[in-house]
């Protein structure tokens, strides 16, 4: 599967982390920046992301930051994305059964690169139920 990832600089050595994860597991990561530890503004490489997804040319797309919250408001305000800030397992798992989310965003701040792989692990291996879901889904 083909995955957009961006970040901002707080989300730098996450985003190194969980690009090397999806490598392994055998997706193809297409980076969207940032590359430098210099301050950049969040708001652009969320944009990037999220267009890649809407545009079919990447499956599902990954935002990091030093909290997730920016990336996350950033990456909502496209229609047809489904942006889910997640801090454990649980979450990551029922974001995608019951909410269908195509970009997940991550903290680098408030979750440690572990967890992150983990996370990414169930993720991405963690399909949607449909069913009531996603008439849900269709009301948005």
């Amino acid at each position: 599967m083909k995955i957009a990832i961006g970040c901002d600089h707080g989300g730098l050595g996450l985003k190194a982390a969980v690009s090397a994860l999806l490598a392994t597991l055998g997706h193809e990561v297409v980076n969207h920046g940032c590359d430098s530890p210099d301050s950049v503004d969040y708001p652009g490489f969320a944009q990037s992301v999220c267009e890649a997804v809407l545009a079919g040319r990447c499956a599902r797309g990954i935002l990091i930051c030093g909290t997730g919250i920016g990336m996350s408001m950033a990456a909502n305000r496209f229609k047809g994305i489904r942006a889910a800030l997640c801090h454990e397992l649980f979450t990551a798992r029922m974001s995608r059964e019951h909410n269908n989310a195509n970009v997940l965003c991550l903290g680098a701040r408030v979750i440690g690169p572990g967890l992150a792989e983990e996370m990414v692990r169930v993720w991405m291996t963690t399909e949607f139920a449909a069913g009531r879901h996603q008439r849900r889904i269709e009301m948005f």
